[in-house]
């Protein structure tokens, strides 16, 4: 019950939150200088055709006015009209989440496992050649860039070796796949499309292991640091003074505190891996959530650009709430 009345209160404080980015993001847009019109007619459109497209999009109205259209349209599900294509932001934005949300959680939680294996590992051979390889080439993979690892990566894996597909999309369009949620490899799972889950789990092993890469570093310091000082604390040696079990030390005296920051980073690693799938989804032709929002922000369109930003902030709360109650799981001297 504990924990479901804190749940209860953190859901509660996400909507002073997102209604402040709503205001912050709905000003912010129509403050920066340029005008989505005229960058999406171009430089030969007349001024009758500008106040035309103004008055289709709504804006040729005062600010507030826009802006209580805009909290009326999210009060509905309405997200409003994207200026560059005319079609609802609300169902393209149902078509690029779900791709990208698949990488990053994949990506993420792929990190999560490398970095709990190899930290705890690194840490128990402390100051050793393990230790000291595992350290550089973490601190390599987090000093690449996204783009010139995963060209990398498409060099070696398709070109050289031809183990993967070519980077021209998520899934091969032959297996037929009846798109359900946006993220293939789900569909497929969902759908018991063998064929397209195989492909889609192709297409995925390259972007998921760039994004991986870049992200799992900080995540291997905090877990070999943490596993550092348990080693290192009294109640260990103590343990391993009374003789136990290397197995019974490891599962009951190490892992669980030596995880106990994890949670917290690992949100915050989640919000670095969104934003680092931009660059990964073009490198991929990925066709997610980073690069609709990308396009969105360099043509001043501003339902598109208010939908990102209100998406992100909505999987930041999200994320931390599940975090906060993991790490209250870990650690029982935090009360919820």
């Amino acid at each position: 019950m504990r924990l479901l009345r804190f749940v209860a209160r953190r859901l509660l404080q996400v909507v002073p939150v997102l209604l402040g980015v709503v205001v912050l993001t709905f000003v912010l847009v129509r403050v920066l200088p340029g005008d989505p019109i005229r960058t999406i007619l171009g430089p030969n459109a007349t001024e009758a055709d500008a106040a035309a497209a103004r008055a289709r999009f709504g804006l040729d109205k005062p600010m507030w006015e826009q802006f209580l259209d805009y909290l009326k349209g999210l009060a509905t599900g309405d997200f409003g009209t994207s200026i560059q294509s005319g079609t609802s932001v609300g169902s393209e934005l149902a078509v690029r989440v779900g791709p990208t949300l698949e990488l990053v959680v994949l990506s993420v939680s792929l990190a999560i496992v490398v970095a709990v294996v190899f930290g705890v590992w690194s840490a128990r051979r402390a100051d050793r050649f393990g230790d000291h390889s595992v350290r550089i080439l973490a601190l390599v993979g987090n000093s690449m860039p996204e783009f010139w690892l995963g060209l990398v990566l498409i060099l070696v894996g398709y070109s050289a070796l031809g183990w993967f597909p070519a980077p021209s999309g998520r899934v091969d369009p032959d297996t037929n796949l009846t798109p359900l949620t946006g993220a293939d490899l789900l569909d497929a799972a969902l759908t018991a499309n063998g064929p397209a889950f195989t492909s889609a789990l192709s297409h995925l092993v390259l972007p998921v292991a760039t994004l991986t890469i870049v992200v799992v570093a900080p995540l291997l310091r905090s877990v070999r640091a943490s596993a550092l000082e348990v080693l290192r604390s009294e109640a260990y040696l103590a343990a391993t003074t009374h003789g136990l079990r290397p197995r019974t030390l490891l599962r009951g005296y190490l892992l669980r505190p030596a995880l106990v920051r994890l949670p917290a980073l690992a949100a915050l690693v989640f919000g670095t891996a969104i934003g680092s799938t931009v660059l990964i989804e073009y490198v991929y032709s990925w066709q997610g959530f980073g690069q609709w929002a990308l396009r969105g922000l360099l043509y001043r369109d501003y339902p598109v650009v208010q939908a990102s930003v209100l998406l992100i902030a909505l999987c930041y709360v999200i994320v931390f709430l599940i975090a906060d109650v993991v790490h209250a799981i870990l650690d029982p001297r935090v009360r919820i």
